[in-house]
């Protein structure tokens, strides 16, 4: 047998309310746990007076990024 609870004015099982719990626990969990994908990281901004300079400084950081994960592995 159903337990039936009257909400709202209108009669509702005792299995759907406990279905309704876990859907909105488990469903809220997923939501909150979701979060922004990481895209690729930026740093802060280059303030550079030229193009040349803006592309040596970006590929000075390139080379020291792949030196760095040499030295780690």
């Amino acid at each position: 047998m159903v337990v039936m609870y009257e909400i709202a004015g209108r009669k509702v099982g005792s299995h759907v309310l406990s279905m309704a719990t876990l859907a909105t626990a488990f469903g809220g969990s997923y939501l909150a746990m979701g979060g922004k994908s990481k895209g690729k990281e930026q740093g802060p901004p280059i303030n550079a007076t030229s193009k040349d300079e803006e592309n040596f400084i970006q590929e000075f950081l390139k080379n020291a990024e792949a030196e760095e994960k040499k030295a780690k592995h």
